[in-house]
Parts: structure tokens; sequence; C-alpha cells
């Protein structure tokens, strides 16, 4: 049965325009306001995702009683040069969905600690009023260390207070920098791009404790970390826009579709300008199929991968 037919059969009045393309029927349409609802917004403001992206990607956002209902991709920036593509479409399906993670109950909105060592340090600073002594009686203890450190990547985190947690990390802080030294304090702050108050807070308080300054590539990986580890800049390199000037294109440690996704059309696009590409990476990746030329290297030997490309180059 056609839907027209249906549409007909299950209505009570139901009347057929001559064309056939318009029934008007009684059936009730309450089952529609649910869909409509979710469409339905105050205001549209512009914004982006900054917080985990640096793709600074420009999104429209209704809002609908002060929440994100939907995001949409902006199209409205300014042409490039004539010789170069445009910078849009810019945004990824993350961007897209962003809202959801917004509002999702997984967000991390509070400290977390694992269970287990919650457990240890309340019962420890029981014992010792100290919380540097305290931490230091569960490092020395194997068997209490070693509870929770075999937990890790098995889940059971618990919520923490602010409170509770500074003191923990100080503590830990403390106890590492005079058990070790102050160079075994290792860690970076958020991106600057995000907020250039965290950052700065965080590598001025790692500089003046002595410790150990890593760059947020480290972690993110959606950049080329070799940089910044070897010469200690971030980001002083070309806009990938520039990739279309090249003719030639060696990704390595990068996997651009996913990862730089809005920048990803100037690294595709260049191949039909007859630009050689090739992609070093052990799995055959979103960007490997792009590649003239696909080196898949076993895991552990990239290194010595790098390593016989710069003698060969310093040899000649």
């Amino acid at each position: 049965m056609s839907l027209l037919n249906k549409l007909i059969y299950f209505s009570k009045k139901a009347t057929v325009s001559p064309d056939k393309h318009i029934v008007t029927t009684d059936t009730p349409g309450d089952w529609e306001r649910f869909y409509r609802n979710r469409w339905q917004f105050d205001k549209v403001v512009r914004s982006t995702h900054g917080v985990n992206c640096t793709g600074s990607c420009s999104w429209q956002i209704f809002v609908k009683n002060g929440l994100v209902t939907w995001e949409l991709q902006s199209t409205d920036y300014p042409e490039t040069r004539p010789d170069l593509p445009n910078h849009e479409p810019r945004g990824c399906p993350r961007g897209a969905s962003y809202s959801w993670y917004l509002y999702s109950a997984n967000r991390v909105k509070y400290p977390m600690i694992r269970g287990a060592l919650a457990k240890a340090y309340r019962k420890a600073k029981k014992i010792h009023n100290d919380p540097v002594v305290a931490w230091e009686s569960i490092m020395d203890d194997p068997v209490t260390r070693n509870e929770y450190v075999t937990q890790r990547g098995l889940g059971g985190l618990i919520r923490l207070d602010w409170e509770e947690a500074q003191e923990i990390i100080a503590a830990a802080n403390i106890y590492t920098t005079k058990k070790y030294g102050p160079d075994r304090l290792v860690g970076f702050t958020p991106i600057p791009a995000m907020s250039m108050v965290s950052y700065s807070s965080g590598t001025r308080y790692l500089s003046l404790m002595g410790g150990t300054i890593l760059s947020f590539y480290d972690f993110y990986c959606d950049l080329p970390p070799s940089s910044p580890q070897t010469w200690g800049e971030q980001t002083d390199v070309p806009e990938s826009a520039d990739w279309y000037n090249s003719s030639f294109l060696m990704l390595w440690g990068s996997n651009v579709p996913v990862t730089r996704t809005p920048d990803a059309p100037f690294y595709t696009q260049v191949r039909y300008k007859g630009t050689k590409t090739i992609n070093i990476s052990p799995d055959f990746n979103e960007a490997a199929k792009f590649a003239d030329l696909w080196i898949k290297p076993k895991q552990g030997t990239d290194a010595a991968v790098g390593m016989a490309m710069g003698y060969g180059t310093c040899d000649t």
C-alpha cells in the first residue's frame, strides 16, 4: 500500500488535490511536536571549538533556553589568494556534535582520583598528620603502592573535592622533589590558544620549581611533535594553506584527515597539481590512502628510519 493510500485509509476524512501532490487529513499531528521542538532556537551566536582543537573553525551555534541545540558550519570566510583554494568549508563531524560532548554525563567536571589511591591516602593521613609524610608512607610501602598502580586503566575513579586534590598534588610534588630532584617534575599546561592564564601559570610554576616543561603536542599528537621537541618552539611553521605551494609532502606522525580535518583539503587537493606525497605510518590510515608512497615501518623502528634518513642527508 502506498503512503498516499495509507493516509487516506487511516484517516476518517481525507481530501486529495487534483494533481495528487497534496493530501489533507484529520490525522493528529501531535507526534510532530517533538521533532519541531528539537530544531527550534532562540538565537544564533558565533563561536568555535578552541578548547579541544586549534583549528578555530567558525561555527553558528543555535541556542534555546540558554542551551546549545545544534551547530552549523559558517561559510563566510574571506577568500584567499587566487592561486590558493579557499579555507572553507572548515569543520568536522566532531565539531558538529560538540554540544553532545558539552552536556555529556561522561564529561569530567570535578577532580577525580583512583578509588584505591584515595583509600590509601586517607588511611595514611589518619596516622601521619603531615601530607608529605603520608604520601611518602604510601610510596615506600610496595604493597600499598602496588594496590593502586595495578588499577590503572581499569576505571574505578571517584570524585574528589578541590582542597583534598590540591593537597595530594602538592604532597606528591614535594615528595618527588625531595627524593629525586626538581627536574623529575615533568608536566605541560593547556595550550596558549585556549587560555594564556592557565598556560603561563602552569609553565611558571614548573619553571620556578626547576621542573621539566613538555609541549602540549606530546599529549595531543595532532601537530608535528618533532619540531618543538627538537628546537623548543611551537607552531613556528607556515600555515597549512602553504602546503598547496609544495611540490613534495611527507607526512610522518600526523594523520591529517583525522587530526587536522579543516586543513586536510590543502593536502588532498595539491595532489591534482602533481605534488608527490609520502606517508610514513605503521597502519594504513586515512592519510596513507592519499599517498603516492606508503612507508610502513615496524613499530619501534621509526627512530632508526629517521636516523638513517638523516645520515643519508648529511652524507651527501
